[in-house]
């Protein structure tokens, strides 16, 4: 909230404000409008094939069509964020087994969930379009729920021991806890992931809106689908359209949703002492200037006046004057109601069977594969690793720089995280054609330059980790590093690495699970004509597999890529956390 300068808030004009809200009131009714229409849309009968215009006046429609499935899927994927982060953060025993969950399903790629969500929603929904869509938009949450899961999991689990004590004091009840500690604090990292959970939505477009399965071509028209049908006939008009048209969607999207959601969360701030302007947003101050917003926080001010005013002082410290009663009031942490005890056991028990269930058809699947298949699968599991490799060394040479000379220049923050936000959305498989030819024309083999195209996928967590970390670097180190005049190599080494190891970490796991994911679109690429370059790794073993519907070796790849995942998370991940923790936490 704005600070006023006088005891009572500055006079709106009219006119102004009027204009304002009728404006507002306009947009929702588009809004409304447009969900009716899409609506419509999914009801509509099912179709074995869809025919797509590649004409530029249908890209309007088609962008539309592919932004809806977006904010569905985002829907979805902040429901499970708050249900599934909540969960983790509250239970030590649930956490042992959740977060686990979360590094190997954040890692396997959009195919491994694919055939099983289409054949089931189209036999659940098979007279509509229903099920297709439903198909798509779970697709969508594959790439979108686990980095919001991780942004919210880590701010509950570090909230301060002043709010839990305040907490303690004012005896909330774990609804007031959840809305007013828990929600509350993580606001600001849940909304910036979004923002990048939302651009690794539209990464997987082209695979999402236009993908085959046993020979069947399962195509909802979208951005995504029209893109895919102009790669294939070799189009090059119809691509520079889709590639125009995503464009201007990602900045619609950024400054008439993400950019306002920034500024507003920013009224949840708990440290005031940073010294950076907050961000900022027109649409936003438009708002706050209309009739509707000055009732309502005019309405919200005479509430709260007289419970500030009757407020006693021994509300807000303990009778003693010293810690907290922990006799007295309740756990920080609120705990589940008996109710709710049965309701965890009984969803963690059907959580059980269905993963029995699901074993033992896997393992029925995993008996059909010969020796050969899985010597394959381990070839491939390796080649795969090593490209992810390349793509983080090739990812971190560049961001670790930039990213430490943008994070420390507040100003630099402003002005280029919009930039650096619109490019990280781009799906960058909308362009490989473009990256792949140039890597053929300067004779790269492509066996190592889809290395190249994963770095694409996974460069956007670490620059946006890093820009992060070294925003969040305390002035007064700062200025311990000036005082003793370090500069240049010296002052990386004693001050910015350290101080940013913590995010750096997080990057690099989120960037190294993007790499995994996004081997499906760099391994297997589909050119002009229907041409495909494809090289030996587990995302063309994936690709290939799930086209001829064989799903003994989709399995059999799926689990030997999510052994590999558990290897790295036990030796390598796990062992950088514990160590960012205990050495390398500025609040350690």
């Amino acid at each position: 909230m704005e600070a006023e300068t006088a005891d009572r808030p500055r006079p709106v004009p009219r006119t102004r404000a009027f204009w304002i809200d009728a404006l507002l009131v306009a947009f929702v009714a588009a809004v409304a409008g447009w969900l009716i229409g899409e609506a419509r849309q999914w009801s509509a009968p099912f179709r074995a094939s869809v025919e797509v215009d590649l004409s530029p006046s249908a890209l309007p429609g088609y962008a539309l069509r592919s932004l809806a499935r977006g904010c569905a899927a985002y829907v979805v994927s902040f429901a499970i964020t708050i249900a599934y982060g909540t969960w983790a953060a509250r239970s030590a025993r649930a956490e042992r087994v959740l977060i686990p969950l979360l590094d190997l399903l954040q890692g396997i790629p959009v195919l491994g969930f694919l055939p099983g969500l289409v054949l089931g929603m189209i036999a659940l929904f098979p007279s509509t379009s229903l099920g297709l869509e439903l198909a798509c938009v779970l697709m969508i949450v594959t790439g979108q729920a686990w980095n919001m899961v991780f942004a919210y999991y880590g701010s509950v689990r570090s909230v301060s021991k002043e709010l839990k004590d305040i907490a303690r004091v004012h005896r909330f009840t774990p609804r007031q806890y959840f809305g007013k500690v828990e929600l509350s604090t993580s606001m600001i990292p849940l909304v910036w992931n979004s923002m990048i959970s939302m651009a690794s939505g539209w990464f997987f477009l082209n695979v999402n809106e236009s993908f085959q399965l046993e020979g069947r071509d399962f195509r909802l028209p979208g951005l995504g689908s029209y893109m895919s049908v102009a790669i294939e006939r070799g189009d090059g008009a119809a691509q520079v359209w889709a590639v125009l048209a995503m464009i201007l969607m990602i900045l619609a999207t950024d400054q008439l949703l993400w950019r306002p959601l920034v500024a507003w969360s920013y009224n949840f701030t708990v440290d005031e002492a940073s010294g950076a302007p907050p961000p900022r947003s027109w649409v936003l101050d438009l708002l706050r200037r209309s009739a509707f917003a000055e009732w309502r926080r005019r309405r919200e001010e005479r509430r709260l006046q007289p419970l500030l005013a009757a407020r006693p002082a021994s509300r807000l410290v303990p009778p003693s004057g010293g810690a907290p009663d922990e006799d007295a009031a309740p756990s920080a942490t609120p705990r589940p109601s008996a109710l709710r005890k049965i309701l965890i056991r009984a969803a963690v028990l059907g959580a059980a069977l269905f993963g029995l269930v699901g074993a033992w058809r896997v393992s029925e699947l995993l008996a059909r594969v010969d020796a050969a298949g899985w010597i394959e699968v381990l070839v491939s599991v390796s080649l795969t690793f090593l490209r992810i490799v390349g793509a983080l060394a090739i990812s971190l040479a560049w961001t670790l720089p930039v990213g430490l000379w943008i994070g420390s220049r507040p100003r630099l923050v402003k002005v280029l995280s919009p930039v650096v936000q619109t490019a990280a959305a781009f799906p960058a498989p909308m362009i490989f054609p473009l990256v792949v030819a140039a890597l053929l024309a300067l004779r790269v083999d492509f066996s190592w330059g889809c290395a190249v195209l994963m770095t694409l996928g996974a460069q956007w967590y670490l620059l946006f980790n890093i820009i992060a970390g070294a925003a969040s670097i305390p002035q007064e180190l700062r200025q311990i590093a000036d005082v003793y005049r370090l500069g240049g190599f010296a002052r990386w080494r004693r001050l910015e690495l350290p101080a940013i190891f913590p995010h750096l970490v997080t990057g690099l796991v989120t960037a190294a699970g993007g790499a995994w994911n996004a081997c499906i679109v760099t391994e297997y690429v589909r050119l002009e004509g229907g041409r495909t370059l494809r090289t030996r790794g587990l995302g063309a073993l994936l690709s290939e597999a799930t086209a001829a519907g064989d799903f003994a070796l989709l399995a059999a790849s799926i689990c030997g890529m999510s052994l590999a995942i558990v290897a790295l998370n036990r030796f390598l991940w796990k062992r950088l956390y514990t160590l960012a923790e205990t050495r390398y936490g500025l609040a350690a």
